[in-house]
């Protein structure tokens, strides 16, 4: 037996691997089994090119638990390593076996890219066991012991067939893993999907009774049995090309990835990228509507089929996480840990191709089948939206498929609309009025008093709205949008007309004392507009400007227009009969009553004074 120590820079680097490498400690499976899968692969790859003779079995990994002797073993079938490859790969720490294959055998698969994957195991275990034999011809096989300690022992062991076992004791603190629920919720996690069959334990099935004992109906008996239970899948729906997929497996995929999900997705983009990097994956559309943040962190990044992280942050931009799926890439450059991203050029290069490919996506769904991308987009407006706001090459490219729906359920872009209502809805100075509704119940009665005058009016109920609409102002020097309740019509499409007011300048003045002295309510700033004497004697509407900068500020947590109070303007309709009547005291009922109604035209009506204003409508029914 020889003994010696491993070959680190600092006395003991158990201890920081331990307690700082991982982010989880449950990681340290996911690193074991990773290196049985590579081991695997590289059989195949060797046998390939003749270099060792063809494996009798065909490659897999065993995660086997030994709840009586605290023991958890993880056995491969693998390439093996002779004592001097355990010297190289086990002893040198962070000098990756996987590494050095990979640039020897440049088209294998394998995971690694690091040597500390190994070394995650001292995170769980009180001592570890290496025992291994070699593919290669006339090798002995090895045991490899070390208790956390720099120091170790290396000996000649009989071991009958070629392959790996990582024997670990577990520590009395981590007898969590004693446990099969929990492996077996760790290997779903992190090896679903990995390229070499994981056997875990044994599951129960259903088979016909080899006896061929039938039962009283006349059909094969079945029976119980029990079976190796195979926790993954090695071809996955990413790898396989498109053509051979129907719709079909792509919502079984995603029901699989997300079995709590209870609607399909409305479509995917499967992605399939060799150069300039190698990207995989497949990218589902959920239904996002307003629910934000109730969608994110729903797409799993893997490298070569292992489970890395949800958290995805830093390799697609902020938008694309609110959709759901896979996305595979052994270019994305990973921390030693494997848990954080390393952002680099090839982050960036993969990034604005998936930015890109949604993109390309969207616009070949509105070119293909304008009808079905229009029924789409009420369930995907927010997420161009969103794209739109953050990733400024998606917004250049979001304009030929961004739609505005108006009232009546007509779809089209900003150009097809300008051309519709350029001359009806175009102000004095040139601009083209883009009227929307946030609300089309609470905001109804601005409605129709725009389609009285033939105007189109656009639903925009999305939270982004007001960031959105500033955003695409930008983006035009001959369009302008405000909400229907923010002026008075004859103001919110300005023409050259001048209009004649049924009250003159001093008796102005007088209503405004009266209202003044009446209403003492400082969030009302009362201006006198003419109007038509059908329409209302008051209304209330809130300036564009002021109200989608609150909006925007409340979509950040506040800011100097976040906390500002709410203030109103109190339009005074002076063509209106009763406006003359507000000019002394015998009008005071029926400004208030304007008022009251104007507030509940707005929504504003509430707590006391809606109380007080039902109460002397009630009373007046009482009395005719």
């Amino acid at each position: 037996m020889k003994a010696g120590n491993i070959s680190v820079q600092t006395e003991n680097i158990f201890p920081i691997i331990k307690k700082f490498l991982y982010s989880d400690q449950e990681i340290f499976l996911r690193e074991l089994v990773s290196n049985s899968v590579d081991a695997c692969q590289k059989v195949t790859t060797l046998s390939r090119l003749g270099e060792i003779p063809e494996p009798n079995e065909k490659p897999k990994v065993e995660v086997i638990l030994d709840q009586e002797k605290k023991q958890l073993i993880i056995r491969d079938n693998g390439i093996g390593m002779t004592e001097a490859e355990v010297e190289q790969y086990i002893n040198q720490i962070a000098f990756s076996g996987a590494e050095e294959f990979v640039s020897k055998y440049k088209d294998a698969q394998i995971i690694g890219h690091f040597g500390l994957g190994f070394y995650s195991a001292f995170m769980v275990a009180k001592e570890v066991e290496i025992h291994s034999l070699s593919h290669k011809k006339d090798s002995q096989a090895v045991k490899w012991v070390c208790d956390g300690s720099p120091s170790y022992s290396i000996e000649n062991i009989e071991k009958a067939t070629p392959g790996t076992d990582i024997i670990l004791h577990l520590a009395d603190d981590a007898l969590e893993y004693n446990e099969e629920f929990k492996l077996k919720e760790i290997l779903d996690k992190y090896c679903r999907f990995m390229p070499v069959e994981i056997y875990f334990g044994e599951e129960t099935k259903w088979e016909e009774d080899p006896s061929g004992e039938i039962d009283e109906k006349g059909n094969a008996k079945r029976i119980e049995v029990k079976v190796p239970r195979i926790i993954n899948s090695t071809n996955p729906l990413w790898t396989q090309k498109p053509s051979d997929l129907t719709e079909e497996d792509y919502k079984n995929f995603y029901r699989d990835l997300y079995p709590s999900s209870f609607e399909d997705p409305l479509f995917h983009i499967h992605i399939n990228v060799d150069y300039p990097f190698n990207l995989t994956g497949i990218l589902f559309f959920p239904k996002i509507k307003n629910q934000m943040e109730a969608q994110r962190n729903k797409i799993q990044l893997y490298c070569n089929q292992v489970f890395i992280t949800d958290e995805v942050k830093n390799i697609l931009p902020d938008f694309l996480t609110l959709l759901h799926g896979v996305v595979d890439s052994p270019d994305i450059p990973l921390n030693v840990s494997r848990s954080y991203l390393q952002a680099d050029s090839n982050v960036k290069k993969i990034s604005a191709h998936i930015t890109k490919k949604v993109a390309d996506k969207l616009q070949s769904m509105i070119n293909s089948d304008r009808n079905d991308f229009e029924q789409k987009w009420d369930d995907i407006s927010m997420f161009i939206q969103y794209g739109v706001l953050t990733e400024e090459k998606f917004a250049e490219k979001a304009q030929t498929f961004s739609l505005y729906k108006n009232t009546t359920g007509e779809f089209k872009t900003i150009e097809e609309w300008k051309e519709k209502i350029g001359e009806t809805q175009k102000d004095k100075n040139g601009k083209i009025i883009f009227l929307y509704s946030t609300d089309e119940h609470q905001q109804h009665a601005a409605i129709e008093m725009a389609k009285e005058r033939s105007w189109e009016v656009f639903l925009l109920t999305s939270p982004l709205t007001a960031p959105y609409l500033s955003k695409i102002e930008s983006k035009y020097n001959d369009i302008q949008f405000k909400r229907i309740d923010s002026d008075i019509p004859e103001k919110l499409i300005e023409k050259d007309i001048t209009s004649h007011s049924a009250l003159n300048d001093a008796e102005k003045d007088e209503v405004k004392k009266q209202l003044e002295g009446w209403i003492n309510n400082q969030k009302f700033n009362i201006q006198f507009e003419n109007m038509s004497p059908n329409d209302p004697p008051m209304i209330i509407t809130e300036n564009e400007f002021m109200r989608r900068m609150k909006e925007q500020q409340a979509l950040g947590g506040g800011g100097f227009f976040g906390s500002l109070p709410e203030t109103y303007q109190l339009i005074i309709n002076t063509n209106h009969p009763a406006a003359q009547d507000m000019r002394n005291e015998a009008g005071r009922s029926k400004a208030e009553e304007a008022l009251a109604l104007a507030q509940l035209s707005k929504g504003l009506l509430t707590g006391s004074e809606l109380t007080a204003f039902l109460q002397k409508s009630y009373h007046r029914l009482q009395n005719t």
